[in-house]
């Protein structure tokens, strides 16, 4: 009790909660205007470096025991009680839904039936809390793990783009593949104030590869049309540009683009046989995540990896089932398969071991009745978070909830299952991340355009935030 009680202090000082739209004072003019010009000109100040002057703010030792992220977010917030904390509720469960109980974790096998055959493989957190019920808000502050609305949150880089920069002394010099890759995505937060080369790179799987990573005319012809372009003007997009640093930044994606094409392991990550796709769902998601395993085992010094599932967002008609609709039973088609060929296949060839999954939405869905006229889960605070692999022990449910359901933050929540002895927050699943992958999350940067210091996860020097140690194996 003591610890959640300092946190709940810290966090109501340092952290101001969320407030509703309509329920916050409304932004002045002068706000306004500030806050944007903060933004424009975070983007001009920033130096374009990958160096920084940084400390920590804590004495902690890393899990390191994961060298690759593959962040699988559910945008649109999945319905917590439907899938990976089920509430089998009379009268309103649909009976196809067929729950089981597997290892003593009970999942509805109508929807996640190929997920049991990985269940001993799979941690599930179920005290999950998100800190705003707003899609747009929730799902940024996942992706960059603090308040957009924060002042540093509106320069921050999504956690892939701050693995990106943190791992890039560890790449070897015949590796191709952009540090931080994303999939599917149709919106996704970028490298904030870092340099862009760490942002992610925004790809679509196909079974015809990476696009226009040939050159029609054949590699030689490349290589002259290239020595022609760096004799033009190579020097106004090398790293001293007199243009500065962003036509520096366009320089590195030009050579970025050029490893690509140079390197014979595109074709065998980005390329996939129907056999393959069948195997994960034959969906774009699918797909994806087959792409994703694949970049992995190329080993080309990719270390995070987004791969989106959309159209979670399920106000009505949740459980009416059909193709010509968005649904449970939809999703589920193209995300079970996936996620449990995932895992298998990582376990076959001995990446899973190394390579730390991570399932998400950015808030969950209302638990009970479905919603009067609609027929649907709305907005809720409440949400999971699913892990596998990169250290992680499997088999494990950590926290525990009941089935009144309710509106209220934390009315769900009957146990919290970790050593904080509160709900764990997305601050705390980026904590796990860094921590995992060897990062020291109580780092701060002191390269931030606004001069206050960028910390990795936020209020660190207060040790409000943590990895979740449970889930790794002792």
């Amino acid at each position: 009790m003591a610890e959640r009680q300092r946190f709940e202090k810290l966090i109501s000082r340092r952290q101001p909660i969320h407030q509703w739209f309509f329920e916050r004072p409304h932004v002045s003019r002068r706000t306004f205007f500030r806050d944007s010009l903060t933004g424009v000109g975070g983007f001009f100040l920033a130096n374009g470096t990958a160096s920084a002057a940084t400390e920590t703010t804590g004495s902690v030792t890393p899990q390191n025991s994961a060298k690759t992220v593959i962040f699988l977010f559910m945008r649109g917030a999945p319905s917590h009680v439907d899938l990976f904390d089920f509430k089998d509720h009379t009268g309103v469960t649909p009976l196809d839904f067929a729950p089981e109980t597997f290892s003593g974790v009970t999942l509805p096998t109508g929807l996640l039936g190929n997920t049991a055959r990985v269940i001993d493989k799979i941690a599930i957190i179920r005290s999950g809390l998100a800190w705003a019920r707003a899609h747009p808000l929730a799902q940024t502050w996942l992706q960059i793990g603090r308040s957009p609305a924060s002042a540093t949150g509106r320069i921050a880089p999504h956690i892939g783009s701050v693995v990106a920069i943190e791992k890039e002394p560890e790449r070897l010099p015949g590796q191709a593949f952009p540090a931080f890759i994303s999939l599917q995505a149709r919106k996704i937060s970028g490298a904030g104030y870092l340099p862009s080369e760490f942002g992610p790179f925004q790809t679509f799987a196909s079974a015809d590869g990476l696009a226009n990573a040939s050159h029609p005319g054949g590699m030689e012809r490349f290589a002259d049309r290239w020595n022609l372009l760096q004799e033009t003007d190579g020097a106004l997009r090398g790293t001293n540009s007199p243009l500065g640093p962003q036509a520096s930044a366009m320089g590195k994606f030009y050579q970025g683009a050029r490893r690509l094409m140079q390197s014979p392991a595109v074709d065998s990550a980005f390329g996939f046989t129907p056999e393959e796709s069948a195997r994960y769902g034959g969906s774009g998601f699918g797909n994806a995540v087959l792409t994703a395993r694949k970049i992995v085992e190329q080993d080309q010094g990719t270390r995070f990896i987004q791969v989106e599932s959309n159209g979670w967002d399920h106000h009505a008609d949740i459980y009416v089932d059909g193709d010509n609709g968005n649904n449970l039973y939809r999703r589920t088609r193209e995300f079970d398969p996936a996620f449990a060929a995932l895992i298998e296949d990582l376990d076959r060839s001995g990446k899973l071991d190394e390579t730390l999954v991570v399932a998400c939405g950015e808030f969950g869905r209302t638990p009970g009745p479905l919603s009067a006229g609609r027929n649907g889960r709305d907005h809720y605070l409440q949400m999971f978070f699913v892990l596998a692999g990169g250290g992680v022990q499997g088999g494990q449910v950590i926290g525990a909830t009941n089935d009144r359901g309710g509106r209220g933050p934390g009315s769900f929540t009957t146990e919290f299952g970790w050593s904080r002895d509160r709900d764990i927050r997305p601050e705390d699943l980026e904590a796990t991340i860094y921590s995992a992958l060897g990062i020291d999350w109580t780092t701060v940067r002191y390269d931030d355009p606004l001069g206050r210091g960028f910390y990795y996860v936020p209020v660190s020097d207060d040790d409000a935030y943590a990895p979740v140690d449970e889930l790794f194996a002792a």
